[in-house]
């Protein structure tokens, strides 16, 4: 049996990206393995790291609950749309507000810690346009920002990636063939 962690980086309740969510946890379980979901909008905590990267800001109850998620799991699955090209804010200052106490000081000595080492990753991202325009017209940035910037320098390796794109078009029936999709990927937790 395996862990993993199912963060949904939205700002909304009640998304496809929620839903897409629930399906990887639950091929997850079906499998055997433990998940647990984190949806961001669900979560009390300030998105803002006030302090920077200069002094530590303690985590709420939210976000040490899922921290310690993130560090029992063996697999990390981040969800969310893409907006302005990137991760919604919430997003981004979720990964700064949970990750934040374990960098400051080893980088005040000039060490970087892998402190997600060991850890696989899925990284699926909807979109509003055609997924093949975003990897081929916009070289896939929000993508290879999180993997390479935050989950590879944290130590997280392989990180894969889904694509669904045209979200607002799909229809009913392709929606539901995207989410057995995730469901078969969360029995494999890949």
């Amino acid at each position: 049996m395996k862990r993993a962690v199912i963060i949904v980086g939205h700002s909304r309740a009640g998304t496809f990206c929620e839903a897409i969510g629930e399906a990887y946890r639950t091929g997850a379980e079906a499998a055997g393995h433990h998940a647990q979901i984190f949806v961001t909008s669900k979560l009390a905590f300030d998105p803002i790291l006030r302090g920077a990267y200069v002094e530590v800001q303690p985590r709420e109850p939210d976000l040490e609950a899922a921290y310690s998620a993130l560090r029992a799991a063996d697999h990390i699955v981040l969800v969310f749309p893409l907006w302005l090209g990137t991760l919604p804010a919430i997003l981004k200052g979720f990964l700064e507000r949970i990750l934040q106490p374990e960098i400051i000081e080893p980088a005040k000595t000039g060490q970087f810690v892998k402190v997600l080492a060991g850890k696989s990753a899925r990284v699926i991202v909807t979109m509003g346009m055609p997924g093949w325009i975003y990897r081929w017209w916009f070289g896939a940035h929000a993508l290879k920002m999180l993997r390479r910037n935050i989950l590879e320098f944290m130590g997280v390796s392989p990180v894969r990636s889904t694509v669904i794109g045209s979200v607002e078009q799909i229809g009913p029936a392709r929606r539901a063939r995207w989410l057995a999709e995730m469901r078969r990927l969360g029995e494999r937790l890949s």
